[in-house]
């Protein structure tokens, strides 16, 4: 496997001994590979604006700079990667904010270590990813959540469309660019485009509107 096939992630969580453990199940795939670890938020966000993972993995309840206050600040950062947050905590108002603000998944640090690894393969290739614990929490919160009224999907180009109905079937990047003979670069251009036109912050995020709002 070269390096170029090697996804990397950067974890974000203020206890040496979880970063450590994680740090140990991850290099137990070949292609998988921790590149840098921060021990709060502040430090987590110079990190990422350097090194640009392809996943970033962040704890919720920090000391300092909350988890959330560093997903808006990674938010606000051009980054090509996933952020996961992974979190003890299975609130729902915590999940819900969360993925709101832009998470890209949401994984509980209680689950098996098989499940977690494949979950975080996952989210380094792109798919989103949720503990399976946490279905019934998103659905009851999402059931009050109604849809945005002024969000028109009108506005969007057929190949934005096309995009959007891919990323609600929770398909990452590189297999939407094979299922539409397009580059992943090209990809990644309409997916931001699409987010900023409709207002949305992730593609989680997309991928919930788009299925509530009945678009397809």
């Amino acid at each position: 496997m070269s390096e170029s096939d090697v996804a990397t992630i950067l974890l974000i969580d203020d206890h040496p001994m979880l970063r450590s453990g994680v740090r140990a199940l991850i290099g137990m795939d070949p292609g998988l590979k921790v590149v840098a670890e921060a021990a709060n938020g502040e430090q987590g966000v110079l990190l990422a604006e350097t090194l640009d993972p392809d996943l970033i993995l962040l704890d919720l309840k920090m000391p300092g700079m909350s988890g959330l206050d560093t997903l808006d600040c990674l938010r606000r950062l051009p980054l090509s990667g996933r952020i996961v947050v992974f979190s003890v905590s299975n609130h729902q108002d915590d999940v819900i904010t969360a993925l709101k603000r832009g998470a890209d998944g949401y994984l509980l640090k209680d689950m098996e270590p098989e499940d977690l690894l494949a979950a975080i393969r996952q989210a380094a290739a792109g798919r989103m990813v949720l503990s399976e614990a946490l279905m019934p929490v998103l659905a009851a919160g999402l059931r009050d959540d109604r849809p945005g009224s002024a969000r028109d999907s009108g506005q969007l180009t057929p190949r934005e469309r096309d995009i959007l109905k891919l990323i609600a079937h929770g398909l990452p990047n590189k297999t939407i660019a094979r299922r539409l003979d397009i580059s992943e670069s090209t990809v990644k251009v309409h997916v931001k485009h699409l987010l900023k036109k409709m207002g949305l912050k992730s593609r989680v995020e997309a991928a919930v509107w788009a299925l509530q709002s009945k678009v397809f």
